[in-house]
């Protein structure tokens, strides 16, 4: 007997099959079953029931037809999703990093970044901004929850295969240096 939750999920999984079938690009399809008002966000909108969902397998079955979609051409259609261009700072190395591994995949850097993207992560893997006060305490900032959007944890980190190097810090203790979690999920593979 399957649970409500199970029930859902391949009630999504069978939506975006249906629309899969269809043969979109691959915007259409992220904007109407995971994007922001899609029917994974409509389905399961508190964070904890949106994670459950993130780690069934039918959320990774959306997300191979996800990848599908997106080797195909995109299309000149003028009726197409605008795009919209956003600025990341990252330091030189890991912009080094992301050149040679989008050479070594034979794509873009903007499809890399892209595939990056789109990958889930968890809370664990988003650092905690801290701002500064007076005193030198610091205050917590809400942390976002895992979206395809996450700009500094889904590229901002540096991958599993190449740990930061540390670097002497001469005004910080141990404690105030940031720590660097990978942002993908171990057993993800690669694009």
């Amino acid at each position: 007997m399957l649970t409500q939750s199970q029930e859902m999920y391949r009630e999504i999984l069978q939506l975006a099959e249906n629309l899969y079938r269809q043969d979109p690009d691959w915007v259409t399809f992220f904007r109407e079953v995971v994007g922001v008002d899609g029917a994974v966000r409509k389905n399961f909108p508190s964070f904890e029931e949106l994670t459950a969902f993130e780690q069934s397998e039918e959320f990774d079955a959306i997300q191979k037809m996800l990848v599908k979609l997106r080797e195909k051409r995109a299309s000149a259609d003028p009726d197409t999703e605008p795009t919209r261009v956003i600025t990341v700072r990252l330091p030189k190395s890991m912009h080094e990093y992301l050149r040679t591994e989008a050479h070594d995949l034979r794509t873009s850097m903007n499809k890399l970044c892209i595939s990056k993207l789109l990958q889930v992560i968890g809370e664990e893997m988003i650092p905690n901004e801290r701002t500064g006060s007076s005193n030198g305490a610091g205050t917590a900032s809400p942390k976002p929850s895992p979206t395809p959007t996450s700009v500094s944890a889904a590229i901002g980190q540096p991958p599993l295969q190449q740990p930061p190097l540390q670097q002497p810090q001469l005004h910080q203790s141990p404690a105030q240096q940031p720590q660097a979690p990978s942002p993908f999920k171990p057993t993800q593979p690669r694009f």
